[in-house]
Formats: C-alpha cells, structure tokens, sequence
C-alpha cells in the first residue's frame, strides 16, 4: 500500500495575484466554450436576492447568466490596452 500524499490546504496563497487572476482554472477547449475562453464565477447571495435576479430576468426575456454577463460589461470594461 502506497503511503498517503500528504494534506494541501483549499487553496494556496498567489505568489503573483496578476497572473493568478488572469489564469485559467482549468484547461478548456474553444469547442467547449463556444468562441471565447469562459470561466466560472461563484458568488453568495440571499435566497430573497436570487429570485429578485431570475424575476427581473425573466421579464427582460434574458437568462440569468446572459443578464449578469452584460451588467459585468458595463460595471467593469475592458482598459484600453488591456487583453480581453
């Protein structure tokens, strides 16, 4: 029997968070995602928040994720310079 692998933490520290931020967290193929790179964003909000978001949604005729993609858009676009 092999011995165990020792214990690594959740997550480490980034030695270069710019890097850090900018790297994927996984591999993933352009037939995966479409034509652009993707990455998955989490985030905790109340169940009263959750449903105010579908609602508002579903009235505009989006999807949640099409809705919060645009609202990123404008609440953080891209520096002129900057690599998308």
């Amino acid at each position: 029997m092999s011995e165990p692998s020792p214990k690594r933490g959740f997550a480490s520290r980034p030695v270069d968070p710019e890097s850090w931020v900018k790297s994927p967290d996984r591999p993933v193929s352009r037939a995966e995602t479409g034509a652009e790179f993707t990455a998955r964003l989490t985030i905790d909000v109340t169940a009263d928040m959750r449903g105010r978001i579908k609602i508002v949604a579903f009235q505009r005729g989006q999807t949640v994720a099409d809705m919060l993609r645009a609202l990123f858009e404008r609440e953080f676009p891209t520096s002129e310079g900057e690599p998308r």
